[in-house]
């Protein structure tokens, strides 16, 4: 049986990415964590403009803090996408069930998020770079963890003219 990989988002600040990851997390059929507080109301008119229609199909927990977090999944490895992480993304093993963290855009993961998580990976940036957008590294994150799951298998996607917009 497969275990998707699912995406988690601590203290998001901004609606337009959370929305964006939404949007992600239901054309992958990810599971998706938010982790409050946010720097924004989960209806807001941002998020539904960059989630689209794609909301309605996403699988969304709410955990009102890390703890509850923590608390709600305590079987799955966290693996937080740290751009001050020694382990590049093109190194690392998923495995079924596992959780990509996403830190805050404006401060990223704090120290108890750090050692909470059981892995700390990034991406290969050229060098002076610091980061890239928190949507598109969970893009990437999320295509390499089913890609090594063989996760796509089950979509039963078909090619199509419109899969990128």
């Amino acid at each position: 049986m497969l275990i998707q990989p699912s995406i988690a988002l601590f203290e998001p600040d901004i609606p337009q990415n959370a929305g964006a990851i939404m949007r992600l997390c239901a054309c992958l059929d990810l599971p998706l964590h938010v982790i409050e507080p946010c720097g924004f109301l989960l209806d807001d008119r941002k998020l539904r403009r960059a989630g689209m229609d794609y909301l309605a199909g996403v699988s969304m927990s709410r955990h009102v803090n890390w703890q509850a977090f923590e608390d709600s999944t305590p079987a799955h490895r966290r693996i937080l996408a740290s751009a001050h992480a020694e382990v590049l993304l093109p190194d690392f093993d998923f495995a079924p069930g596992d959780i990509i963290v996403m830190g805050r855009e404006s401060a990223g993961a704090p120290d108890y998020v750090h050692q909470a998580c059981q892995h700390r990976v990034r991406l290969p940036l050229v060098s002076g770079q610091r980061s890239i957008n928190v949507a598109q590294a969970a893009s990437i994150f999320a295509f390499e963890a089913c890609r090594q799951l063989h996760w796509f298998s089950h979509l039963g996607d078909e090619t199509r003219d419109d899969s990128i917009e």
